[in-house]
Order: structure tokens, then sequence, then C-alpha cells
């Protein structure tokens, strides 16, 4: 086509409206010449260039001119060329409309005229299955026989041959399906039967894979081929896949637990330690064996040593927890299965062997027992611990009691001292309940340690209240033990013994006050022995002090004699006490006696009735406590320790001659004495005689008004311990006869 032609059949634009920013560029574009040429020209000499820069814009102008028509020319040949290709391609549109119109009505008439061909269609679907079954017939006849040999493979556990019969039996059906489409055949209905069979004898084989290793691992071997590849084959449309893998993992974990952990293998109560240590020596070779024997049967990723071990402590878990939730645990079941789970178990005496390889760690699994049942177990070895070692503490004590009433001494060792295997027994029995606890824990030690010294504390009070009722059956004639004094002795061996040793009981790094409680209740006991030994002391010196003072007294010695020839007497066997219980023991004594002799100087029963008597008195008191000296320095008294000083600081107040002086005597009484009273000064001036009312009272005053006794740390209480006898009533406070007492004879 020739360009005129084409231009015949472009089609005419006609001119359209002016621009309507035209005319306002005109100006702008003539403002801005204007500008420039005023500063161009702006100078007079630059006039005679004028020409030149005129003819410059004028080609420039054309140049200008020239280019728009040229872009204008190109922009309106393309709107053209555009416009002419949209009306070709719209006749084109319509005439495909028109075939595509034509070709609709063609495929109606050919649809309607393939309805009568349909029967002829299903009829030759028909003839090709009836084609393919008459191909397929031979093979299908073959099918129950075939079926008939997988199970005598199965039967026989040739476990590849069988896979191999089935998947051609499974090929068989799958070809079937694709000729026949779901046509299901009867004679394949017993497939997927015969499929779990083969399955559950794969299983069964995993689940004895100890036993096959060691036996017949080509067995094994075949068992673990046919579920690996089962696993990994793509089974047919609308077959579920059958995951042997995961089966047989499952059945080797469940023959592992069954194996070691079923029900007829837990133990019964009181077997618990046969059925660990039998553990402790089947689980290693359990794992050695999967180490040694059942890792070359299984592929890598079975990781057969950590299913193993997983496997096995998982199980072990299991029982322990379920054994837990039973009957409680006896005290040697708890302990032994504490020790068992805490340390045999990880040891390297099993689980931790150095024979295992690093796969068979247990180490980083959850522990074998969780905390609640640690502390179960704790609380059920203290408490059964804790019901045992009173019951024994008791028979001990039961025995040692006994022996308080025989008529033989208490028996003594190589030192002459009294000695008994109670405290030996009573700190064996503690510690060694402390000491077998020490292997398996901290906690169960602490434990332990708690409840012996509870139950030592027990003990303690059980052994005062066993003194006591021995001591008071004594003393009432209920059951006389003819070696009274020598058996209360003994005890106090017993408390010695006990606390020098208690101190055993303590361990290392426990609060320094868990002994305080045992060591305040040995305290009381050594209190409460001393006290009856000298209750016994006092019981014999009764009827001597209650013939004193009196006129007997004043003219002979025969009355503290007497008191001093029963006491050392009694004292003889105080060596016979372990030191430092000794000199206790001695002071104690030597203080009773004094306190006794107070005590009767207290009681009013003598007034001396002039100078003389008075003068006899104070000799007396001088001689006596001079014999209490001698008495307690001769049986071993320190004599930092005696006590019969006071009877000479009572000397001066008896002997002082000027009754004006009484005030000063009383007030150095008391500085020596703090804890003397004014009814006790007032019973002494009683014992002194001789005083008028107003001596009295003045005497008295000195005590209140005199400056306060210095403070010293050993001072021991005297005159606080002796009760003063009431005072008289105010008529009979008068100094003459009726002030006097009838004076003892």
């Amino acid at each position: 086509m020739d360009s005129a032609a084409k231009d015949e059949m472009r089609p005419t634009l006609s001119p359209g409206p002016e621009w309507p920013e035209q005319e306002r560029a005109e100006q702008l574009a003539r403002g801005a010449a204007l500008k420039w040429a005023s500063g161009i020209f702006y100078q007079p000499e630059q006039l005679a260039r004028l020409g030149q820069y005129r003819s410059r814009e004028v080609q420039r102008t054309c140049s200008l001119e020239a280019r728009l028509k040229s872009v204008m020319q190109s922009y309106l040949e393309g709107v053209q060329t555009g416009v002419w290709q949209l009306a070709r391609a719209l006749e084109a549109v319509k005439e495909t409309r028109e075939a595509l119109s034509q070709a609709r009505g063609l495929l109606q008439g050919m649809s309607q005229a393939s309805q009568p061909l349909q029967p002829l269609r299903e009829q030759v679907a028909q003839h090709k299955q009836l084609q393919a079954l008459s191909q397929l017939l031979p093979r299908l006849r073959a099918v129950p026989a075939a079926v008939a040999h997988t199970e005598i493979l199965i039967d026989a556990q040739q476990f590849l041959e069988a896979y191999v019969s089935l998947r051609e039996l499974e090929q068989l059906r799958e070809d079937t399906w694709a000729l026949l489409g779901v046509l299901e055949l009867p004679v394949f209905q017993g497939l997927d039967l015969l499929a779990e069979a083969l399955g559950q004898a794969v299983e069964a084989a995993a689940g004895t894979a100890g036993k096959l290793a060691r036996e017949d691992p080509a067995l094994l071997v075949a068992a673990v081929r046919v579920a690996e590849v089962e696993t990994g084959r793509t089974t047919a449309l609308g077959q579920a896949p059958r995951d042997w893998r995961q089966r047989c993992l499952q059945a080797l974990q469940e023959g592992l637990e069954r194996a070691h952990f079923g029900s007829p293998l837990l133990p019964v109560p009181g077997a618990l330690a046969e059925w660990l240590e039998a553990l402790r020596v089947a689980l290693p070779v359990e794992l050695a064996t999967a180490e040694a024997l059942v890792v070359p049967c299984c592929p890598p990723h079975y990781n057969v040593v950590q299913l193993w071990a997983y496997t096995l402590h998982s199980g072990l878990r299991r029982s322990l927890q379920h054994l837990l939730t039973g009957p409680e645990l006896g005290a040697a079941d708890a302990f032994t299965l504490l020790h068992w789970a805490l340390h045999v178990y990880l040891g390297q005496e099993m689980m931790g062997s150095l024979e295992l390889g690093p796969e068979a760690d247990v180490s980083q699994l959850e522990p074998l027992l969780t905390v609640e049942n640690i502390e179960q177990l704790e609380a059920t070895f203290v408490a059964n611990v804790q019901a045992n070692v009173a019951q024994w503490l008791q028979n001990a004590l039961d025995e040692e009691v006994a022996e308080w009433g025989r008529k033989q001494e208490p028996n003594t060792d190589s030192s002459g001292s009294y000695y008994s295997p109670l405290p030996a027994i009573v700190m064996q029995i503690l510690e060694e309940n402390i000491r077998v606890a020490s292997p398996v824990s901290e906690s169960l030690q602490r434990r332990v340690q708690g409840m012996a010294l509870s139950e030592l504390g027990v003990f303690l009070r059980s052994f005062s209240d066993a003194l006591i009722r021995f001591s008071r059956d004594h003393l009432r004639g209920e059951a006389v033990a003819p070696h009274y004094v020598p058996y209360l002795l003994a005890t106090l061996n017993h408390q010695l013994a006990l606390s020098s040793s208690v101190s055993v009981l303590q361990l290392d790094g426990a609060a320094s006050g868990a002994l305080a409680p045992v060591e305040a209740a040995l305290d009381d006991l050594q209190r409460r022995i001393c006290r009856l030994v000298l209750e016994a002391l006092l019981a014999e010196l009764q009827t001597l002090f209650a013939a004193l003072p009196s006129r007997r007294w004043l003219s002979s010695p025969e009355l503290l004699e007497s008191v001093c020839k029963r006491t050392e007497r009694f004292c003889r066997d105080f060596w016979r006490v372990r030191n430092p219980m000794v000199q206790v023991l001695l002071a104690e004594a030597e203080r009773a006696v004094v306190l006794q002799y107070l005590r009767a100087l207290m009681q009013g029963r003598l007034v001396c009735r002039g100078a003389d008597e008075r003068t006899q008195a104070a000799e007396r008191l001088e001689h006596d406590a001079a014999q209490l000296q001698q008495l307690f320095l001769g049986l071993g008294l320190e004599e930092s320790a005696h006590c019969a000083p006071v009877l000479l600081a009572l000397r001066k107040l008896l002997n002082l001659h000027d009754p004006a002086l009484l005030g000063l005597e009383v007030a150095c009484l008391r500085q020596q004495f703090p804890d003397v009273s004014e009814d006790h000064i007032s019973a002494l001036l009683d014992l002194r005689g001789g005083l008028s009312q107003e001596q009295r009272l003045a005497a008295l005053s000195f005590l209140k008004a005199g400056p306060p006794p210095s403070p010293c740390a050993d001072r021991r209480a005297l005159f606080s311990l002796v009760p003063a006898p009431a005072p008289a009533s105010a008529s009979c406070l008068r100094s003459g006869f009726c002030a006097a007492p009838l004076s003892a004879e």
C-alpha cells in the first residue's frame, strides 16, 4: 500500500481549540525577552552589536519552530496510526465473535448426536474390563494359594519372603484397581488381614529384640528390614499408610519394660532389696547387649543404645512411682530405695559404668525419684526409725531401772567409778542411725539427726521420771532399794557420759543451737539427781538437826560430831563419780549441811540467857565451822567452795559485847551475804537475847539504811534458801520475860 493510500485511509484530525495557556506563555516569553535585552543593551557601546543579536535570535526562533513542527507532525501521525489500528482490531473482533457463534452451534449439534452412542460406550468399557479380567484370570486364580503360602511364611517367621509375597499380592490388587477402577474383587478381601498379621509378627520379633540379637540376629535383621521398607513405601490411592517402624519401636520399648518391669516382676513387701540388686545386674547387661549385638542389626537412625537407656529408665521410673503409691514401705525398703536411686543407679557399677558407651548416659533424663518422692521416702524412713529407736531406748531404760533395785552395788570400771553400759548403748543407737543415713543424702542425715536429738530429749525426760518414781517408791517404803544412793551416783556418771558424748550428734555445718535443748535437758537431769542425793543426805541428818541448837549443843560437840560422821559415811561413795561432778556433789553436800544448820538456828528453839551463853554459842559456832571445814577438806572439797565460814560471821554477831555496835555488825553481815533478810537478822537477834526493843530496832535500821552490798559474781545464795520464822506479835517484841521463849533441853 502506497503512502497516498495510507493517507486516504487515515482519519483526518479536525483542528481543535487553541491552547488556553498560549497567550499567557507568550506574555511570559516576551517579558523574559525584554528583561534579557535590557540587561544586554544597557550600555550604549553594546547597541552596535544589535544586528548580530537580532539575526542570531531570528535563526534560533526559526530552528525552534521547525523542531516544534516536526514533533507535532510525528505526534499527529502516531495518533492517526493508532486510530487506524483500533478500527482494524474492532473488525477482527467482530469476525471472531461470528466464528465462535458458529462453532458453538456445531458443538451443540454434535452433543445431541453423541447421546445415542452412550450405551455403546458403556459396552466398550465393560468389554475392556472383561478383557483385563481374562488376562489377569490366571494370576487371580493363584491368589488364594499365594495368601495361604504367605501365611505359612509368616508363621515360619520368614519375614522377607512373606513380605515379597505380600507385596506381589498387593501389586496385583493395585493393577486390578487400575484396570477395573474402584471395583474390589472378593479374592482380595483377606489381604489387609494378611498384612496386619505380618505387621504383628514383625512387632513380636521387635519386642524380643534383645533375645533375638543373642539367639537369631538374622530374624531381627529381617524384621527391621521389612519395617523399614514398608515405612518408606508410598501406599496406593485410598490406602492408609503403614508406619511399621513406629510400631516396631513401640513394641521394642514395651518388650523391654515387660521383661524387666512387668507385673510378676515387681517386688513384694520386703523383697525390694533383692529386686533392686537384680536390676543392678540386669540393666547394664541389657545395655551392653544392645550396644554389642542389637546395634549392628538396626539402622543408625534407630539410636538403639539411647532408645534402650531411655526405655529402661522410663520403665524403672514408672515402676518406682507405682511402688510408692502403694502400701507404705518399711524403714529398710525406704532406705534401700533411697540409697539405690541416689547413688547406685547412676554409679560406676550400674548406669555410669565405664564399659558402656556415652550413648547410654541417663543422667540427662528426668530424675528417677522426684523431690516429692525423696521427701516421702525420707519421712517414711525417719518415722520408722524413730519408732524403733524409741522402743530400743525404752528397753534400755527398762533394763537399767530394773538394775536399781538389786541387792548389789552398781558395777564399776577399771578406775573404780560406777559404770553402766546404758550411755554407750544410747549413744551407739543414735550415732549408728545418723551414720547409716549419712551416705544417702545430707537432708536425710539432718532429718535423722533431728530425730535422734528429739528422741534423746524424750529419753532424758523418761530417765528423769524414772528417777523420781525410783526415789518416791524408796522413800515411801514401797520398793526399798538396798543401794539407793550408789545408784543415784551411778546415774550421775550416766549423765556425765551422755554430756561428754552428745557432741557426736552434731553434724558439720548444722546450726550451733541444735544441741541446746538436749544440753538443757542434761543439765536439768544433773540438777535433779543432785537434789535427790542431797534429799537422801538431809533425810539422814534430819533427826540430828532437830536437836540443834539446844543447851546440850552449847555444852557438848557430840551433836555436830554425829552430823559429821553421818555426812562422811554418806559422802564416801562420791569418789566413785567422775570429775568434775565430785566437786559439785561435795560442794552441794556441804552447802546443804550449812543450810540445814542455819535453818535450825532460825527456828528460835534457843535464846541465850546471858553473856556466858552468848560466848558459849559463839565458840560453838566457831568450833562447828572448823569441824565442817575439816570434814569437807578431808573429803576433797576445794577450800574456795566452802560455805561454813558463814558460821564465823554469825559468831561475831553473837559474841559482840557492846549492843550499840550491833548495827555495824549487821551491816557487815549484809555486805558479806546480800540475801540476808530482816527476818533472818531478827531471828539471830532472838537467838542472841538480852536486847531491848530500842536496840533491836536500831540494829535493824542499819540493815535498811546501810549501803547496798557490793556485787560479787561468785556469791552463792544461802539465807534466801533458809525460811525465816514469822515475826512475833507486837506485844511480844518487848524485852523481858515474855520475849524469852522456852529453851529446848
